[in-house]
Formats: structure tokens, C-alpha cells, sequence
């Protein structure tokens, strides 16, 4: 009979460990995990007891003289995670403090400390007596929806402020702490447990079940097979290439129904949810061709190097990854467009035509800029008539009819001028 092949899981913390890791052991350790990803129990990989370990399950294997790795070995199973990897007496350090568990309700692969020690905030000891604690307002079972495992319940109900929750954030899971610091911010709990994946009934023992959830995928990556590990391992040790928020997950993958848009502020991953959703598009679609836009020529740059990353040479064949600015300068070169493309408003043409601006009125400069693109641009004004009879509705300052004759000469002398050098603004284009 065909024997199984293990899964082989590599905990996100590995990255974090790798960067921070001197070149020349960097190599060592890709090789070590390649080896442990195409077969786990290979005879050249020794897995050694960690005999004070918090987790039974723990062991110990080399990378090389000074380094090991630390792994779950499953008792039953096919499941193999490497957590950690470090300096000797470091890596059993870790492995003495942390333990490893799926949580009975969110169904998450979690890595914890299961320490009760009292919170310190910046290394000092609260003072706590009387002082409310942070969630005395949900019950235990709510604590542990919100990912915190049963072992840390004492911990959490000591927290009292924000510093204490920050202080104790490298014990706790990370869907625990996003969600004690959403409820503490103010985020009701219901909003928070409904835009977390629903799952049902949990087996805690079913490591290959906890891995398939978005919660897990976020902490832990399975490679497909050494060709994306080592794409993986070769790319920049950027965790975004590979661990996806679950809210990020879920908008990069699936069928949509129709367009959609991704709100969010600087930094929340706008920019990473779109890469991989094109990687998705491409590879479950044979025939997609995708046309990726940005407003800026460097950032298109950065995120063709940066699919490169994570799409193979044959995806990358199917992208286009270009500048708005410049697809629309291309597909007008196409179409034989006479014109070239004026993308500064403050361009020498518009500082030539202001100087026909009627002092008498006294409006600034800015007020012709507006009225250009609020008015004149957006309504294809070309003729004083047009502009008489067009709609100001929201721009404020008041024209009588004789004011609009007495401004037209600014926007029609515009016109002129950039025809005469052969140039269109993009709206216009």
C-alpha cells in the first residue's frame, strides 16, 4: 500500500526567525527546511526530547553546530509544524515556555504561553487593587470566542489597560490579542465574533483540519510542493509574501459576485489583498489576463517585483503591471491619438492663459483651476454659449452672466494653447 505523505507546516514565527538570523546560516537553515518539507521522517533528520518542554510533543532538531529547530511531532497524525528556530540554548528556552493547541471554539492552530506570572507595563508592577479589569463585562466562554485559550483566562482577567494588554501581547495567540484590543477599543463584541469565520464543531485534536481555516493560515503555511517552498525561501522575508490576515485571505481568494471595492487606510493592505488576488485569478483561471493599475510609476515597479515573488514565470506572462498614467498614454499611441498627455495642472500653457483673467473680478487663481476641472472639464464645455448655460450647482461663488463672459477668454485661450502644442489634459483625453 501507498503510505500517506506527512503535511509539513512551517510556523510564521520561521520567517521572523531567518531574517534576523547572520547570512551565513540562512542557507543552512532553507536547506534543513526543505529536507523537512519533502519528508519529515527522513533518517537524517534526528529529532531529539526536550526533556522540561511545556509541550510533550515538542523536539528538538539541528540545523547545524550552533543552531536547532524546534517541532510539534504529533502523537496520531500526519502533521508535522516547525515553530522555531534558534541559537541552541534559545531555541529550548522557547520551547520550555510555549505550548501548542487548537482552540476548542475558534477551531485556530495556536502558539501560547500558558503563564498566570502577574502583568507588568514598561517593567513595572500596576497597581491594581480596586481598579476594574478590562473584560470583567464578558464571561469566560465570550474571552475564549474571542481566541483566548482556557489556560490564559486568569491573564487576560488580570488586565486592566491597554499597557497591560500590550505587555502581555507575545504570550497570547494573535486572534486573541486583535480581539481583546478591538473590544477594548470599542468595537462591540458581537461586530467582532461576526467577521471572524464561522466554524462548527471543533475536533482539538485534528491538525489537519485546523490548518485548512483562514484563522490558522495567518500564523501557519503549508507549501504545495518544493518548487513554491523555494520560492518562498528564495524571495525576501517579507511576511505578507506568504501570511495573509484571515479578513485579507478571504477578499484575495473566491469567486465575486461582480466588482469589488477595498476600503481601508495607509497601511491596512490594500496593496497586498490586490497582488494576491491576482495570483488567484491566475491560477484558477488558465485564461485570465490581468491589467494591474496604480497611480504611480515607482509603485507599479515595486509591485511587479513583488508578484514576481509570488507567481511563477508562466503567471507573470499573464500580467500586466503598468502605471494608469502610462496605459492610458500607451493605449492612445495604439489608437494613433495626436496628442500627448499634460498631467501637471500648474503647466506653462495654464500660467499663459491666467494672465487673461479680468483683475476687475478679484478671484484668485485657485478659483479658475476649480472652476476648470469642476465645471468646464467635466461637462465638455468648448464655447462661451455652453459655459453660460452650464450647471455651477456646488461651487460656491456666485457668476452673473456678464462674469462668465468676462473669465470664458481664460479657459478658451487654454484650450488653444494646448492644442497648438499638441498636448491634452487627462480628462480631456
Amino acid at each position: 500500500m501507498n503510505q500517506i505523505k506527512p503535511k509539513v507546516a512551517l510556523s510564521a514565527d520561521v520567517l521572523s526567525c531567518m531574517a534576523g538570523m547572520p547570512q551565513g546560516v540562512q542557507p543552512k537553515v532553507a536547506k534543513f527546511v526543505t529536507q523537512f518539507q519533502a519528508d519529515p521522517t527522513r533518517s537524517g533528520i534526528h529529532y531529539e526530547k526536550i526533556r522540561d518542554a511545556r509541550d510533550k510533543r515538542m523536539r528538538s532538531v539541528r540545523i547545524d553546530q550552533a543552531y536547532r529547530g524546534i517541532v510539534l511531532v504529533p502523537e496520531k497524525g500526519d502533521v508535522y509544524i516547525l515553530l522555531w528556530i534558534d541559537k541552541h540554548d534559545d531555541a529550548y528556552a522557547w520551547a520550555r515556555r510555549h505550548k501548542v493547541g487548537i482552540h476548542a471554539e475558534t477551531g485556530t492552530l495556536q502558539v501560547f504561553v500558558p503563564d498566570t506570572e502577574p502583568v507588568e507595563a514598561n517593567g513595572k508592577a500596576p497597581e491594581t487593587a480596586g481598579r476594574p479589569g478590562a473584560f470583567d463585562g464578558l464571561r469566560d466562554r465570550e474571552l475564549m470566542r474571542l481566541g483566548v485559550p482556557e489556560e490564559q483566562l486568569s491573564l487576560v482577567r488580570g488586565v486592566h489597560d491597554e499597557l497591560e494588554l500590550d505587555a502581555i501581547e507575545d504570550r497570547l495567540p494573535q486572534e486573541a490579542y486583535e480581539g481583546l484590543f478591538l473590544y477594548m477599543a470599542g468595537t462591540p463584541y458581537e461586530e467582532i465574533i461576526n467577521e471572524r469565520e464561522q466554524v462548527a464543531a471543533v475536533d482539538v485534536n485534528d491538525f489537519s483540519a485546523a490548518l485548512q481555516r483562514l484563522s490558522t493560515q495567518s500564523r501557519f503555511y503549508v507549501a504545495e510542493d518544493e518548487v513554491e517552498l523555494q520560492r518562498m525561501l528564495n524571495a525576501p522575508l517579507d511576511q505578507w509574501r506568504v501570511f495573509l490576515h484571515p479578513s485579507q485571505r478571504k477578499l484575495a481568494t473566491g469567486t465575486k459576485n461582480g466588482p469589488v471595492r477595498v476600503l481601508g487606510g495607509a497601511g491596512t493592505g490594500k496593496t497586498v489583498v490586490a497582488m494576491h488576488r491576482a495570483r488567484w485569478l491566475l491560477e484558477n483561471d488558465p485564461q485570465a489576463r490581468i491589467l494591474f493599475t496604480t497611480f504611480t510609476h515607482n509603485l507599479a515597479i515595486d509591485i511587479q517585483e513583488n508578484l514576481r515573488s509570488i507567481c511563477s514565470p508562466e503567471l507573470m506572462r499573464r500580467v500586466e503591471v503598468v502605471n494608469l498614467d502610462q496605459w492610458v498614454s500607451n493605449y492612445l499611441r495604439r489608437k494613433n491619438y495626436d496628442f500627448r498627455i499634460e498631467y501637471q495642472a500648474d503647466n506653462a500653457c495654464w500660467k499663459q492663459a491666467l494672465d487673461l483673467a479680468p483683475g476687475e473680478l478679484g478671484l484668485p487663481d485657485a478659483f479658475y483651476r476649480e472652476e476648470w476641472e469642476r465645471v468646464v472639464q467635466p461637462q465638455n464645455i468648448e464655447t462661451l454659449e455652453a459655459y453660460k448655460q452650464a450647471s455651477r450647482a456646488g461651487r460656491g461663488t456666485r457668476l452673473s452672466r456678464r462674469d462668465r463672459i468676462a473669465i470664458w477668454p481664460v479657459f478658451a485661450e487654454y484650450r488653444n494653447l494646448l492644442t497648438a502644442n499638441g498636448l491634452r489634459e487627462v480628462e480631456d483625453a
